[in-house]
């Protein structure tokens, strides 16, 4: 027992001691706290919505305000065909959009068969059904809207038909909440084991001592960097690799994209964590405080990106937060790659963006490293 309570009070006095473990365990937990508790959310806000109007009445339009009216959809988009909205979908533009067809007014008056196309981008099932459940609501409440405007007039609301939406879910017909998980999970599993190696391994070689004597070799700086961050990399990819085995074999996640886009994509994500682990070892001593700053980035990285909650939900801070969150690009890049089967052209965008980030982010670690000669 006597051990047991030297070996406790020996290791406190060691953290006390360390004046850079103090910030990382009071400091970092609180900011955690703060910003997770605010910005993760599962209400369902600022939904992109879109929709095709082939009628052109007053009915339709009066349909129209109501979506623009709620606090759930941001009306963002009008489209004159089908292939539009559909295009617009695919490229994650919008999350649903409706087709209201022609003659809607007139059909409705008239009692006959009358319905609304809903279209819902479904890979996150969960959302999908929530979304499907306020349009839904939506219709059927300017649907006893207009009823109540003809309630003095019995003749035209024996006449009146009621409209019905026909919700049609892309990407994920059946709503399987894996097929939104799985993606993003394999995501996190090449960052976590990609972040924290690369973090502690150059700390590895300041605790045990040898760091020093390699500073002193002719061996140029980039060379040894290289050296050291190439077997992450590969490691990286063979995680990736791994992953898509599994995720077609146990879950059968549909693979609709190309994976040689998908690797590359992945080789310059992984060219960025990389980075940012050479960037914390660069700024620690041990290997405790590299993984102590690696989780604490990487708890940020993973609840801001999208996996679990929509960013359109966060507040408009935590949104700008998350354009620095390199974790957000590799799961929307993953999903609308094997989900949606989106080319170069439909994510090149988020591609320019990693690959201007990782430049930076290797910039400043290997300008931070500093070795003697």
């Amino acid at each position: 027992m006597k051990i047991i309570l030297y070996i406790i009070r020996k290791e406190f006095k060691q953290i006390f001691r360390n004046k850079g473990m103090l910030p990382i365990i009071f400091i970092m937990p609180l900011i955690q706290l703060v910003i997770l508790s605010n910005a993760a959310t599962y209400e369902i806000k600022n939904i992109k919505l879109g929709y095709i109007d082939a009628d052109h009445s007053s009915t339709s339009r009066g349909l129209i305000k109501r979506f623009e009216g709620s606090a759930y959809f941001n009306v963002s988009s009008i489209f004159s065909s089908e292939n539009e909205a559909s295009k617009a979908m695919q490229e994650g533009k919008i999350a649903a959009y409706i087709n209201i067809p022609t003659h809607f007014e007139k059909d409705l008056q008239k009692n006959k068969a009358n319905t609304l196309g809903v279209f819902i981008d479904a890979i996150d099932g969960s959302a999908a059904g929530i979304i499907n459940v306020y349009i839904t609501q939506i219709i059927q409440g300017y649907n006893r809207s207009i009823i109540t405007n003809l309630i003095q007039n019995p003749k035209s609301m024996q006449s009146l038909s009621n409209i019905d939406s026909i919700p049609l879910f892309w990407y994920n017909k059946t709503l399987n909440y894996k097929t939104f998980m799985v993606p993003g999970i394999l995501v996190l599993l090449v960052t976590m084991i990609t972040l924290f190696l690369s973090g502690m391994n150059i700390v590895r070689e300041k605790e045990i001592g040898t760091l020093e004597q390699i500073n002193v070799t002719p061996i140029k700086k980039h060379q040894f960097i290289i050296g050291k961050l190439f077997p992450f990399w590969v490691l990286g990819l063979g995680v990736l690799s791994i992953g898509l085995i599994l995720s077609k074999v146990i879950f059968n996640i549909p693979m609709l994209g190309s994976l040689t886009l998908l690797y590359v994509y992945t080789s310059i994500y992984i060219f960025l964590i990389l980075g940012i682990g050479l960037f914390i070892s660069n700024f620690t001593d041990t290997q405790q405080q590299a993984m102590f700053i690696a989780w604490f980035f990487a708890v940020i990285f993973i609840l801001m990106s999208g996996l679990f909650t929509p960013i359109e939900s966060m507040p408009k801070w935590a949104q700008a937060i998350t354009e620095f969150n390199p974790v957000k690009y590799f799961v929307e890049i993953i999903r609308m790659v094997m989900l949606k089967g989106s080319g170069f052209f439909d994510i090149y965008p988020l591609i320019i963006k990693t690959l201007v980030y990782a430049l930076i982010m290797n910039a400043l670690a290997v300008r931070s490293y500093r070795k003697t000669v």
